[in-house]
């Protein structure tokens, strides 16, 4: 069963919402994943027919949850990254549509997350998305690299890999990072008139086409084994990322202090 305190489910008639609900920021630890591994599986047997995926005002997802990865050992890291791998791949090889509502901040997990669905609808105002692993000492692992060289192209699929950049509505939307930018209260409502957009088509027709247009993403998640799970061990565990990831949550640490005493 779903963990509810970890997503929340609403049907909006023939889609099925799962909306992340983990305070404060929708970080994805084991915890979250495995929720969400568990809600997309329900909606496929309770027969819905497309999924919309959300997060909390003024954040989808803020990407893994760093300070609670940094306290596993190997064995239970080795587990986390496999799960993380294969939420994706039930993403982006889900036999029923997904799009993203994109209710706020997406940056690194956060945006592989959204790259991984159909279709990504983004708040607009202060908010940032992109792929930032290499802020944190980490590579951007080649099936995910080869997940956003599918939606934005290869040569901006490099610019923004290779930067970590993280991209406000505008320039998200330009690059193609995302398909349409909103107003927050209307992000949830134009991912599900996109689906049902979708849904209004000749089934087979849909399913067919839209199998044969995500090849690449089944491609790139054949590739996905033990090998490299246990490259993606190796640099986690490396003084390089180690370092880097202490660093992130020491200030983490230290601007949550300063807001708590800012006037």
């Amino acid at each position: 069963m779903t963990d509810t305190t970890m997503i929340s489910v609403r049907d909006h008639g023939r889609v099925r919402e799962l909306s992340l609900s983990r305070a404060p920021v929708n970080a994805l630890d084991p915890g979250l994943i495995e929720a969400l591994r568990s809600g997309l599986r329900e909606a496929r047997q309770a027969g819905c027919k497309a999924i919309v995926i959300s997060g909390r005002p003024g954040f989808f997802s803020a990407g893994l949850d760093v300070p609670e990865l940094l306290r596993l050992d190997r064995a239970e890291m080795r587990q986390a990254w496999a799960e993380f791998l294969g939420l994706l791949g039930d993403v982006a090889m889900s036999e029923l549509p997904i799009a993203a509502a994109m209710t706020g901040h997406s940056p690194a997990g956060g945006a592989v997350l959204a790259i991984c669905a159909d279709y990504r609808v983004l708040a607009d105002g202060p908010y940032v998305m992109g792929l930032n692993e290499v802020e944190v000492g980490l590579p951007v692992p080649e099936v995910i690299y080869r997940v956003l060289a599918h939606v934005v192209g290869e040569r901006t699929a490099e610019r923004l890999a290779v930067s970590g950049a993280l991209l406000g509505p505008a320039e998200a939307l330009r690059c193609g990072l995302v398909d349409e930018v909103a107003p927050a209260i209307d992000v949830v409502p134009r991912a599900l008139r996109w689906l049902e957009g979708v849904l209004g088509r000749a089934p087979a027709a849909v399913a067919a086409t839209r199998r044969q247009a995500r090849q690449p993403l089944f491609d790139a998640f054949a590739t996905v084994d033990g090998a490299l799970i246990e490259k993606m061990l190796e640099v986690w565990f490396s003084p390089e990322t180690q370092a880097a990831t202490q660093a992130l949550v020491a200030r983490l640490a230290r601007e949550r202090r300063q807001d708590k005493v800012s006037p």
